[in-house]
Formats: C-alpha cells, sequence, structure tokens
C-alpha cells in the first residue's frame, strides 16, 4: 500500500472540489478563514508522518478539544464523571437545548456541547480556569511532543463575544444543579479550552495517546482509552455520528474550525482539516477524505 500516494490523491482530489460546506461564520473569527484550504496527516504506528495539502497550516480544533479534556477529567475524577453526564449518542444538533430540558440537566454525552460544558466545569472544581487551561496545553503539547501550541485569543474572545447559546445551556446545567462553577467561570474556561489552535501534523501526532500501539504516548490507561475511543465512535460527529461510523469506521472528533481527528487503533492517528462545515456542523471535505481513506487503506474497524 503506497499511503504516500494515497494521502496525495486525496488531497489533489478536495483541492479540486467545487462543492466546500460553509464556514462556521456564526463564529467571527472563524467566519475569515478561507474554505479552499485542506490539509490531512497521518502519523503511524512506526513514527512515520505522512502529508498532503495543508498540513502545516494552525486552524482552531474547536471540539476536538473535548477529546483531551475528556482525557483529564477521567483521570481526575473515574467513573464518578458519568453521575453528571451520560454516554449515548444524542441525535439532536451538538448545541441543542431539547434534549437537555427533556432529562433534567444530564447531557446526553460528553461531546454535546452541554456535555462538554459540564465536563470543563468537573475539571474546574478547586482550580483557577488559567490552571486547568495550562494543564490542558501541558496535555497537548506532551501527546504531541511539541511546545508549540496555543490558545488563541482573537477567536476565544470572538466566543466569548457571541456564545450566547452556550450561554443559555450554562445557565439552564446551574439551574439543575448541574453546574458547580459560575458560568461565567465555567464558560471562559470552555471558550478558552475550544480556541486552542492546531496544524494537523500536531493535531495527529497528539492523537496517537489513543492509538493503542507499542511506542506510542502513554498518558491514560489502556481501559480509558478503550471508552474514549468508544465514545468518539459512537458519539463524536454528534448526530452525524452514525453516518461518519457507517462510512469511515473509525472512532473520530470533529470540530467547527473544519477539524476531524480520528483514530485507527493499533496502526494510525489522523487529522484532516477542510473548514467548510456540512448541515450537521462537520467538517464537508473532512468527511469525504476521511472516507476515501478508510475505503484505500481497510482500515475501518469493522473490516
Amino acid at each position: 500500500m503506497d499511503l504516500a500516494a494515497i494521502l496525495q490523491g486525496i488531497g489533489a482530489d478536495m483541492a479540486a472540489a467545487p462543492d466546500r460546506g460553509r464556514v462556521a461564520d456564526y463564529i467571527p473569527e472563524l467566519a475569515q478563514v478561507d474554505p479552499a484550504r485542506f490539509g490531512i496527516a497521518v502519523a503511524l504506528a512506526d513514527g512515520r508522518m505522512l502529508t498532503a495539502g495543508d498540513a502545516t497550516v494552525p486552524f482552531s480544533i474547536q471540539s476536538i478539544s473535548k477529546v483531551f479534556t475528556l482525557a483529564i477529567a477521567l483521570g481526575r475524577l473515574g467513573d464518578q464523571l458519568w453521575a453528571r453526564v451520560g454516554r449515548e449518542p444524542s441525535g439532536h444538533a451538538f448545541n441543542s437545548i431539547l434534549q437537555l430540558e427533556y432529562e433534567k440537566g444530564i447531557p446526553r454525552n460528553p461531546f454535546i456541547n452541554a456535555g462538554a460544558i459540564v465536563v470543563t466545569d468537573a475539571i474546574l472544581a478547586g482550580h483557577a480556569p488559567r490552571e486547568v487551561l495550562g494543564e490542558l496545553l501541558t496535555f497537548i503539547r506532551t501527546a504531541a511532543g511539541d511546545d508549540d501550541i496555543h490558545i488563541n485569543q482573537r477567536v476565544a474572545r470572538s466566543e466569548t463575544e457571541t456564545g450566547h447559546r452556550n450561554m443559555a445551556l450554562a445557565h439552564f446545567l446551574r439551574a439543575h444543579g448541574n453546574l458547580l462553577n459560575p458560568p461565567e467561570k465555567t464558560l471562559g474556561t470552555y471558550f478558552h479550552q475550544c480556541a486552542v489552535d492546531m496544524t494537523c501534523t500536531q493535531l495527529a501526532r497528539a492523537g496517537r495517546f489513543l492509538m493503542a500501539a507499542p511506542g506510542m504516548p502513554h498518558l491514560v490507561s489502556p481501559s480509558r482509552v478503550r471508552r474514549i475511543n468508544a465514545l468518539m465512535m459512537t458519539c463524536g460527529h454528534y448526530d452525524a455520528s452514525g453516518d461518519f461510523a457507517y462510512r469511515v469506521g473509525l472512532p473520530g472528533k470533529s470540530g467547527v474550525g473544519g477539524g476531524i481527528l480520528a483514530v485507527a487503533p493499533g496502526r494510525a492517528s489522523i487529522a484532516v482539516w477542510s473548514p467548510g462545515l456540512n448541515d450537521r456542523g462537520n467538517s464537508h471535505l473532512g468527511s469525504l477524505a476521511m472516507e476515501r481513506l478508510a475505503r484505500a487503506t481497510g482500515w475501518s474497524v469493522f473490516g
């Protein structure tokens, strides 16, 4: 299998694709991103890194950060976390309040916005936001083996000024006793968490701890790696998670910055970025590229 040629072919086809989706223009800073961008990077278990396109251009990882905060929360709280957030697919939009109301303030999973806000609130217990964000950056930098990973303050400010739906979710959680810190404190941390900038190569390296392969960074226990991968498979693409599992067959987590982090257990960590989104809030070309890659390599966990 000539993986380098496969990636170059995918990169060329995605660069020429006429339908690129729509950037997340409800976040002003993200509205300015060039929709022509496309990058992909594959970190292999043998240590090789293969790339195509704009793999070294930084982008806002947004909800992909939820993978790293979930790993931190499980390390700190263990299964106590599941008293505050569920582990089931949502079937609703990532920022929906309907299900949260029906289930009395217990978010369906840690990857929808309400669930991620609860996870951030949980790891804030007894800590200042600066400490938690420092711990998050340390975790990501350690996972990637790269200290040149930072929070984009412009994006964080943009989200803070326009994140009214997330504010509503936080106050609703607080009303049901499932937000222990003041909403402004938890949301300020959450908005900065989502504003981490990374390149595809950095993100692919950062995902290696989820590969469960010899020689990869060992940041959480093997049992928690399995649980995180399971949640990425069932919940990582919001109400399109089933479709991603059907077409790609790999655990993955998307973000409205256009990035996707996917894991081929024992084989590779994959990051793809194309800022235009589909109607479910996932990268349009990134999803197509992941489908192409999974078919060409046979990496689907379903064979």
